[in-house]
């Protein structure tokens, strides 16, 4: 029998009349080069979650189409182009509603505050796009890693205070027409932490970042009210979701808030 006398089951007539809000793959792995805010190219792995928006009289989507669009040439992509492959799959899967996550892990090299070292940083990092006839709409997440110091341990100890690693999150879109990069939010995180973090720190470092937090004890609550402020005003994002989750040292639990905004 010929390929094109094989029967395509996924077009033929379902009876049920029933809408499938999103039908797809998830989380496959596939090798990615991420185009960051001074165009270096970052090469990773992402895992991509895909879907579509299936009508009420169809079987079934062609699942075959999704993998075939990422290794349809290389996956290259920035934030500010992302909403190419969303439309990509609109187009190839014959839907006017296109869904795609993806989640990667995004490397940044940073120097150490005395010494110089250079080491590598990872962030994780999501993507979020959205097609909806014809309108897409691309969201971002990144998790930035930071050390917060305890200002009321600070405050009643005659040795130091209690300091911890602490996961920032943020989610952002952003304004109509404006960019908006990872590395903004990750430079805004960072400068508002206690101290930020380094893959190599040499002792004059550790001193440095040691003392850096110790000046500016910050609690989960302080994190997240300086780091809204900045978002707030800044006009180039239209909605946040902020999070930090201090990993307490000296208890078996996290402190934890965040703050939403749809601007």
């Amino acid at each position: 029998m010929s390929i094109s006398n094989l029967p395509d089951t996924q077009n033929t007539e379902d009876t049920r009349q029933v809408v499938i809000d999103k039908v797809g793959i998830k989380d496959i792995s596939h090798p990615i080069i991420f185009i960051d805010r001074d165009s270096n190219k970052v090469p990773t792995i992402g895992k991509f979650t895909m879907t579509v928006k299936l009508p009420e009289d169809v079987k079934g989507t062609h699942m075959s189409r999704f993998v075939e669009i990422l290794n349809d040439g290389p996956c290259e992509f920035s934030v500010q182009n992302f909403n190419r492959i969303i439309e990509k799959v609109s187009s190839r899967l014959n839907s006017d509603s296109a869904n795609i996550e993806l989640s990667f892990l995004f490397f940044r090299k940073k120097k150490a505050p005395a010494s110089g070292v250079e080491s590598m940083m990872d962030y994780q990092v999501t993507l979020y796009g959205l097609l909806n006839e014809g309108v897409s709409e691309v969201m971002m997440k990144v998790v930035i890693p930071v050390t917060s110091l305890c200002p009321c341990s600070k405050s009643i100890s005659k040795y130091g205070a209690h300091n911890q690693r602490s996961h920032i999150t943020i989610k952002a879109r952003s304004s109509v027409g404006s960019k908006l990069y990872l590395e903004d939010l990750i430079d805004l995180a960072e400068r508002k932490a206690s101290s930020e973090l380094f893959g190599v720190l040499k002792r004059e470092d550790e001193k440095v970042v040691t003392e850096r937090a110790y000046d500016n004890p910050a609690f989960v609550e302080d994190l997240v009210r300086d780091i809204a402020i900045e978002l707030n005003n800044d006009e180039k994002i239209s909605y946040y979701r902020l999070e930090s989750e201090n990993f307490e040292s000296i208890h078996n639990h996290s402190a934890y808030a965040v703050i939403e905004n749809h601007k």
